[in-house]
């Protein structure tokens, strides 16, 4: 990634390439951020409140994937070749990605670095793995059509983002998006788990 040039206009350029548009070359392109661009991209439509139809959790696993790699220290992103090669289709490219860019930009309005340096620390970035996967995980872990898997998704995007932006404020807000997200679902799960046993 180039520093003097903002996150979002990377994305639109790369967007505009004339290359397949595949989670693969979405990691060669951003380099030393790849893994929180990558997270970034596949976080982001379990974030959105929309019905997916279940596909959203073939996204959350590659992310608990990809966290876990970050865990371990690893530099590069490593996927099954199919996974590399998947193109990130025609809707994602022409909606779902303006429409990230454009959120993006609403950011790095109020976003500037700040404490960055922590950031570029290997023990920091695999703490922030085991978030991931926590917020992946919880995800997931939303009961099917009930949009609870909204925030842990949009805590990861924020947290992914923070990364790139290298902005402690956002990494805040990430965090405080999902672990409450995290602790509605398990508020609510064990609400509905005392109903059905009141029942029987």
């Amino acid at each position: 990634m180039r520093p003097d040039t903002a996150f979002s206009d990377q994305l639109e350029a790369w967007l505009r390439r004339e290359e397949p548009k595949t989670l693969g070359a979405l990691g060669e392109a951003f380099g030393e951020k790849s893994f929180a661009v990558t997270i970034l991209f596949l976080m982001f439509v379990p974030a959105l409140p929309l019905p997916t139809g279940g596909i959203t959790h073939v996204f959350e696993a590659i992310t608990v994937l990809l966290a876990a790699q970050m865990v371990l220290g690893r530099r590069t992103i490593w996927l099954p070749q199919r996974w590399q090669r998947r193109e990130l289709g025609a809707l994602t490219t022409g909606k779902t990605v303006p429409f990230m860019i454009r959120r993006i930009r609403w950011f790095e309005k109020f976003s500037r670095p700040r404490g960055a340096g922590l950031f570029r620390q290997r023990w920091f970035l695999r703490l922030l793995g085991v978030v991931f996967i926590g917020f992946a995980a919880g995800a997931a872990a939303a009961p099917p059509f009930s949009g609870l898997d909204t925030l842990p998704a949009l805590g990861a995007v924020a947290v992914a983002l923070s990364i790139v932006l290298e902005d402690l404020v956002v990494l805040g807000i990430g965090l405080a998006i999902g672990v409450g997200g995290i602790a509605l679902i398990f508020t609510i799960g064990a609400a509905l788990l005392h109903f059905v046993r009141n029942l029987f």
